[in-house]
This record gives C-alpha cells, sequence and structure tokens, in this order.
C-alpha cells in the first residue's frame, strides 16, 4: 500500500502518464465535463473536496509549466484568482467559454465540491529536466 503522495490511484495514473505539454483540468462541481475527456469524481458535498486542497495535492505531484484560467474569475472570484495568481507565474486567461473548449484537449477532469464561481483551472505539465 503506497504510504504518501497521492493516494487516488486514477489521479496518479494520469500524472504518471502525462508528458510536456499534456493538460489537466481541476473543476468546480459545474463545470461540464465533455464527452471522451475522462472523470475523476471527487465531489461528496458543497465544498468537499474544495478547489485549493486538490490544486496544493497536484503541486506536489505534478510538474506544472503553466495554468490557464477563466478571465472571469479576476472579477467574479477575486479571492481565488489572488491566490492562483501568487502560486503562479505563467498565467494565461481565456473567456470561461474558451476555457470549457479548452477542456476537451485534457487527459482529465477533476471534479471537486468546490461551489465558487470560476473555481476552475488548466494545468499544462512541464518537465523535469
Amino acid at each position: 500500500m503506497k504510504k504518501q503522495g497521492m493516494l487516488n490511484s486514477e489521479i496518479a495514473k494520469v500524472i504518471s502518464d502525462m508528458g510536456h505539454t499534456d493538460t489537466i483540468v481541476i473543476a468546480d462541481c459545474g463545470l461540464p465535463i465533455p464527452d471522451g475527456v475522462k472523470k475523476i469524481d471527487l465531489a461528496l458535498k458543497i465544498g468537499t473536496p474544495s478547489f485549493l486542497d486538490v490544486l496544493n495535492e497536484l503541486e506536489k505531484e505534478l510538474m506544472i509549466e503553466r495554468v490557464t484560467l477563466a478571465d472571469e474569475m479576476k472579477t467574479d472570484n477575486q479571492p481565488l484568482f489572488l491566490t492562483i495568481k501568487d502560486k503562479f507565474t505563467h498565467c494565461d486567461y481565456v473567456s470561461h467559454e474558451t476555457f470549457k473548449k479548452e477542456t476537451k484537449k485534457a487527459k482529465a477532469i477533476i471534479r471537486t465540491g468546490e461551489a465558487s464561481p470560476y473555481a476552475n483551472i488548466i494545468l499544462t505539465s512541464g518537465v523535469i529536466f
């Protein structure tokens, strides 16, 4: 039995299969999941697990080159936006509609219990060398 790190086997598998520029999404409980994209559903109830709980754990496991956020997060979820902006130096911003289209390219979407506006992020994998 694994004793530390990512215990969720589906998430661990997706991360270990990712290469440079592959993407994985962390989503609030309302983001639509495109057909054909793997959904890893962690949502237990509203707020659990939170978006930040999941993001903080993925940061430990994945080499993140850049992140993509919806422009709307800047005004409609400013506390979360400021937290993410402090964590990552390479942030891209797109409309929420474009964001949803970009999720079609993701290796997986991790659905959280988060219920705050635009609490979604696309993580682009970097390289470790």
